[in-house]
């Protein structure tokens, strides 16, 4: 059963080696160079790492005659996943969303919002130095609003991410290149070091370390803002990579 996996996350490299290890013909789909690297380790595994817009994927889908799609792209990547609902409806092949679980935190000093721009605004309020744990796709949004505030970005030590932080005007001082997730005692001292005031943070779960962010922010009493998690509908949706396992194999005898 040949299945096409949107795996740009970690869970998804975990859950294109499992499912490989389940005898499915796997091809992993990547926006970066670098997840491209992490998932040439696995054997028998195809990679496309071209961006495509639904009417692309539709076409990719057809020629390469998949029999479904799993969707396990950050909960974050709005236009990716509806790319793929969109693309799987026109040529009528099962969709499956990997859905990773969203954090349960009981927060005393903690401010939700749906939008990236009103986090940013409210981040303002709250202080003058902001530690940004967004990423770097977002990192545009919050520079322009954040004129007036000290920015600490922690993003990824790959050299677009980097080139984007120099062109956006950050210097060497506002920037932590690392890969993540990191402890609570590690975020701490970044925290301190960067003399944050506010962190701002996505709800990326417990495997896009944000419950360490989140815990480390507590211990310092320092206010987090958390931009939720965008609400998309799903067709069909798997908590767990056995309900994976389960959906393919009840969806495999009509194909």
């Amino acid at each position: 059963m040949k299945i096409f996996l949107m795996a740009g996350t970690e869970d998804g490299r975990k859950l294109a080696e499992f499912l490989l290890n389940n005898g499915y013909e796997i091809t992993a789909s990547v926006v970066s160079d670098y997840g491209k690297k992490l998932l040439a380790q696995y054997q028998n595994i195809s990679i496309n790492n071209k961006k495509l817009d639904a009417a692309e994927l539709a076409e990719f889908l057809t020629v390469g005659k998949f029999a479904a799609l799993v969707d396990a792209s950050h909960p974050y990547a709005v236009e990716a996943t509806k790319n793929a609902v969109d693309a799987c409806a026109k040529v009528n092949i099962p969709y499956l969303r990997f859905e990773r679980a969203a954090g349960n935190y009981e927060l005393l000093n903690a401010f939700h919002f749906s939008s990236y721009e009103d986090a940013a605004i409210k981040a303002a309020e709250l202080g003058k130095n902001i530690f940004l744990t967004t990423g770097s796709k977002t990192l545009k949004i919050f520079v322009e609003l954040l004129k007036g505030c000290n920015i600490t970005a922690r993003v990824l030590p790959t050299a677009e991410v980097l080139a984007q932080c120099e062109k956006l005007g950050l210097t060497p001082k506002q920037i932590i290149a690392m890969q993540g997730p990191f402890s609570t005692e590690l975020n701490i001292e970044m925290y301190k070091q960067a003399r944050a005031e506010v962190i701002v943070t996505k709800d990326g779960g417990t495997i896009g370390g944000a419950d360490t962010k989140i815990a480390a922010a507590q211990i310092l009493n320092l206010p987090v803002v958390i931009i939720d998690r965008p609400k998309i509908f799903y067709p069909n949706v798997a908590a767990t990579f056995d309900a994976v396992l389960t959906f393919l194999k009840n969806h495999s005898s009509i194909m």
